[in-house]
């Protein structure tokens, strides 16, 4: 049996989180300069929207840029930037005919002109369709996030808007950008490191983490799957017992019979 038939379709996680890692040393492998990992890995990138789609996963993130990757050599940072805005305009097909919106989260007024047009425009067209919502996080760094998030907070209490005693988990996610995104339930790291690099760290509190030796631009719709399988067969429990959670299962069953 294939992979993408073992999976349970009612048991899928409703957002996926993926660092995509590998390109460079992909590139190093085949003897190519770095920029050709970006661009094979283009190709991963559209195996997994597809495989997301197909299985009906509500919530697909991919860390396509860090704050940090803007230290890279610039040669290489204009090259990525070419890239995403040549990607973007030639995914678009793909997108539509699978009924794909765009979302971004991050620093996007630090990306070229270029860029944010080309995003913008891909938002746009892409704003009434209703399957898988792709997130893409462009100049991004949790660490940035959170402290925009207490900034945020310290403007409100500082108009007299809200008492610091009435600060919370709730207001708090408030002021994150991925407000409105449910936390991922599993993230997906490629080429072997084992590490989160930044990345969403306040919103992967309780989601299962894989960690594959795969090099990005090789990862593909299998992998894909067989990441969801691995998903699948865990206990997730969040700070509960096992005896608890087989309750609260049996609970929900009774309610929907």
């Amino acid at each position: 049996m294939e992979i993408k038939e073992q999976i349970n379709r009612e048991k899928l996680p409703g957002h996926v989180a993926v660092i995509m890692d590998g390109n460079g040393r992909w590139a190093r492998k085949q003897g190519f300069a770095r920029i050709k990992g970006h661009e094979k890995g283009v190709g991963a990138v559209r195996d997994t929207v597809e495989a997301a789609a197909e299985l009906g996963i509500r919530y697909l993130t991919l860390f396509a840029f860090s704050t940090e990757n803007w230290n890279r050599p610039k040669y290489e940072i204009d090259a990525l930037m070419k890239l995403l805005v040549e990607s973007i305009h030639n995914e678009m097909k793909t997108l539509m005919d699978n009924n794909i919106r765009l979302a971004t989260i991050g620093d996007l007024q630090s990306l070229p002109s270029k860029s944010q047009q080309e995003l913008k425009k891909a938002m746009d067209t892409t704003s009434g369709n209703t399957g898988l919502t792709l997130v893409l996080a462009l100049s991004y760094s949790s660490r940035w996030e959170i402290v925009e998030a207490c900034r945020k907070i310290a403007e409100t209490v500082q108009k007299g808007e809200m008492k610091p005693e009435e600060i919370d988990v709730h207001s708090f996610t408030a002021g994150l950008t991925t407000v409105g995104i449910p936390d991922p339930e599993l993230l997906i790291r490629t080429s072997g490191e084992y590490r989160i690099s930044n990345f969403l760290l306040w919103q992967i509190a309780y989601t299962e983490l894989y960690f594959t030796p795969t090099l990005w631009p090789d990862f593909n719709k299998e992998e894909f799957f067989r990441a969801i399988l691995d998903f699948q067969n865990r206990e997730r429990r969040f700070g509960l017992t096992s005896e608890q959670i087989t309750k609260v299962e049996s609970a929900k069953k009774k309610r929907t019979q």
